[in-house]
């Protein structure tokens, strides 16, 4: 039977991040940025008390990318929406199963929201930390692992809401299956260095700097590349890419991410047709998987892709602000959808299981989910990520939060030491700091499968500020 409880506390905490190297995606060059933490205290009818936790980065433009926004108002922004979340939470202290406490906010949530400008996306932002927290304190009042929950449906998923309707949930979950390692898809941001003669400000840490030695340092066999919607300088760039990625003597893989830099489909074929008539590009074409995202979510669902005989699947990201979003999109010739828990787990479950109920029927096209999230941090947020695309069976998933910051290297020795203790397959002690270990491009996972929601460690709390309170030294 789904546990049900009460949600008594939450406590809302950040810490300042700084990247070892600039990250360009979409319109903006990111060197600095937060770390949002969410503590949550449920309550059972019995009086027992169990905390939980969860982590997110909180960075610009990726949830608004409106240009007249500075990366601070970016910041203020997630940061508001978890504060109309907190209060909404708190706002009832009636108990209900992990699901239910969800379900019942989220429609107001995002209506609150959008009475303060603030688009769908940016406002799931507030709930799904909230209910990562959540589900994080039951799975400890448990004493079971988030796998051991989620296939149980002890969250209590059901048709409660419209958008849930016609899907026997329990049986779905029951037939997922982890696995004990995943694949990191690396990403490509567009400013990144491809060789040592790209590096314009070398960081000389000793930790890969350029694609080439991040290839021969991790082992990827999987990538993400970002373009920018420039067709001369994505053709130059790609096949820059190529030049390095074509020595690997295994297949690799590759997906192209187009981070809503197109107009419209019309441009996004005319990449994909200069790629496949450029002869250096020929093995890239070859491995690429799927394209994401291309088009500005205002004017993405507007064309219908199906019409276009791109000769990949495309999937949605961006558009994802809605629980209905993905249908909207297969409507519209989309072929997959993103998972991320910064835009919900259950939204991400309502998706695995409507591909697998699409796919059941009678027609020519696969649906699929993907597995995008770079800015992921070592510790709570890569470890509940990881866990969460594990448990859907998707075998890669884009990572890399590690390339960009050293791991735990700004956290107190000891809770470094304890994650590292609790999750030695996971990390290493390298480069000064407990650091997320991957050998031949594959992420070690195992440990995951242990009480709570995908960790036996915690931060330490007593070093962060409350939410908006931290700065950058």
């Amino acid at each position: 039977m789904p546990s049900t409880f009460r949600i008594a506390d939450i406590e809302l905490l950040e810490t300042p991040v700084v990247l070892r190297m600039p990250f360009r995606f979409g319109i903006v060059t990111l060197r600095k940025c937060f770390q949002a933490f969410v503590r949550v205290r449920i309550e059972t009818a019995d009086g027992k008390s169990t905390w939980g936790a969860t982590a997110e980065m909180i960075a610009p433009k990726w949830f608004d990318k409106n240009p007249n926004l500075t990366d601070e108002e970016n910041f203020e922004q997630e940061r508001d929406v978890l504060r109309i979340a907190k209060q909404a939470y708190l706002s009832d202290a009636s108990a209900d199963t992990a699901f239910g406490h969800f379900i019942r906010h989220h429609d107001a949530h995002l209506k609150a929201c959008a009475a303060k400008g603030y688009n769908p996306l940016l406002a799931s932002y507030g709930n799904a930390l909230i209910d990562k927290a959540v589900l994080d304190a039951l799975c400890r009042g448990l004493n079971k692992s988030f796998y051991q929950v989620m296939q149980s449906n002890l969250v209590g998923m059901h048709d409660r809401h419209p958008q849930f309707s016609g899907m026997n949930f329990s049986s779905f979950l029951q037939k997922l299956n982890p696995a004990t390692h995943i694949h990191a898809r690396h990403t490509v941001g567009m400013v990144d260095a491809i060789t040592a003669a790209d590096v314009t400000e070398p960081v000389n840490d000793g930790l890969p700097e350029t694609l080439e030695q991040v290839v021969e340092h991790y082992g990827h066999h999987y990538f993400k590349l970002k373009v920018c919607g420039q067709l001369d300088k994505d053709i130059a760039r790609l096949t820059a890419i190529a030049s390095v990625l074509d020595r690997i003597q295994e297949p690799y893989f590759a997906s192209l991410d187009g981070n809503e830099q197109y107009k419209n489909a019309e441009e996004v074929a005319e990449l994909l047709s200069t790629m496949r008539a450029t002869s250096a590009l020929t093995r890239m074409v070859n491995s690429i998987m799927f394209v994401e995202q291309p088009i500005s979510r205002a004017h993405a669902l507007d064309t219908d892709l199906s019409h276009m005989a791109l000769g990949l699947p495309v999937i949605m990201d961006e558009s994802d602000g809605t629980l209905d979003a993905f249908t909207q999109a297969k409507d519209k010739g989309y072929s997959g959808i993103s998972s991320k828990t910064c835009k919900g787990i259950y939204k991400s479950f309502l998706n695995a299981a409507r591909c697998q109920q699409w796919n059941a029927e009678a027609n020519n096209k696969h649906f699929f989910m993907s597995a995008e999230d770079l800015t992921v941090q070592a510790g709570l947020s890569i470890q509940q990520d990881l866990a969460l695309v594990n448990l859907l069976g998707i075998t890669h998933v884009e990572r890399n939060g590690h390339h960009y910051v050293n791991g735990l290297m700004s956290s107190p020795k000891q809770e470094q030491t304890d994650f590292l203790s609790h999750h030695g397959d996971l990390y290493e002690n390298a480069f000064g700091a407990t650091r997320v270990k991957i050998t031949q491009g594959r992420l070690e996972i195992a440990s995951l499968a242990c009480p709570g929601f995908a960790s036996a460690a915690m931060p330490d709390f007593s070093r962060m500020y409350p939410l908006g309170q931290a700065s950058h030294v």
